[in-house]
């Protein structure tokens, strides 16, 4: 009897764990994260009802916007026909008050003139958001497109010339014009010009599935729309262009719509500079 009763057991350890499919949740679970989800190949997946893209791998991206609520639901449909869901507590930040002075009028309150730039730029970006490329370069560990002092952070209200305006989609670094600025992530160039009305020089890089880092303010633009680039590759140069008040990178990085964190994605500034020889 207690041979059987052994040998149950063991038939019981070794046994496949179909009831728990396999799925791991790597990210910031906070206003602003980006999130990593990977399941079994042939898996599908949904946030809050919102179909996701989801690789042959198995391996998903989501995010939440800066303004998200403070829950969300996940589900996974295995090729079997078992499901997950998951209840996801999403946590909520603070955010600053920024204060900018000295941005041209032109830039706060466009004049008449401006309008068809405006709609021009908007065209373009809005056809290059309108797809998603193949792809999981945002499971790579994100660098610095650019090292320097950080002057602004996601998510702080921002203020022009005293008026405000809707927050900061992304994160400042202050450096010197033509300095060069790298992909913090491989991915497939959706968007190129150098210039946007608001933006100046911008490039739109798309890392898979929808997860895009732009980068504006650009005093020289390297690449082209539909150019595949490495991690670090360089893809232009800092500048002052567009609504700028003195050269600085503007790194912003979004999802399908959300707005995320870019410093959530990378390690300290201070690393970044000491890595890069304190220049």
């Amino acid at each position: 009897m207690k041979r059987l009763a052994a040998l149950l057991l063991a038939l019981i350890l070794a046994a496949p764990a179909w009831a728990a499919p396999p799925l791991t949740l790597d990210g910031d679970m906070e206003q602003g994260g980006l999130v990593i989800g990977r399941a079994a190949p042939g898996a599908k997946a949904s946030l809050d009802g919102m179909v996701l893209d989801v690789s042959e791998a198995g391996i998903f991206a989501f995010g939440f916007d800066r303004d998200h609520d403070k829950n969300a639901t996940l589900t996974v449909l295995y090729p079997d026909g078992t499901s997950v869901e998951r209840k996801l507590a999403v946590a909520p930040r603070d955010w600053q008050i920024q204060r900018v002075e000295g941005v041209p009028s032109k830039y706060v309150t466009p004049p008449p003139e401006a309008m068809a730039a405006i709609a021009r730029a908007t065209k373009l970006k809005t056809e290059a958001r309108a797809t998603r490329a193949a792809g999981s370069f945002f499971t790579e560990t994100f660098i610095w497109p650019a090292t320097g002092p950080i002057s602004g952070v996601f998510g702080s209200q921002r203020y022009y010339n005293g008026e405000p305006r809707r927050p900061h989609y992304g994160v400042d670094v202050a450096a010197p014009t033509g300095t060069p600025i790298r992909a913090p992530a491989g991915g497939t160039v959706t968007l190129a010009d150098g210039d946007m009305y608001f933006e100046g020089g911008l490039v739109f890089l798309d890392h898979g599935q929808g997860v895009t880092s732009l980068t504006m303010h650009m005093s020289r633009v390297d690449v082209k729309a539909g150019d595949r680039v490495e991690q670090g590759d360089i893809i232009g140069a800092v500048g002052g262009t567009g609504r700028a008040t003195g050269p600085h990178l503007h790194w912003g990085v979004y999802w399908r719509g959300a707005w995320l964190d870019p410093q959530l994605l990378v390690g300290p500034m201070e690393d970044a500079i000491a890595a890069a020889g304190g220049n």
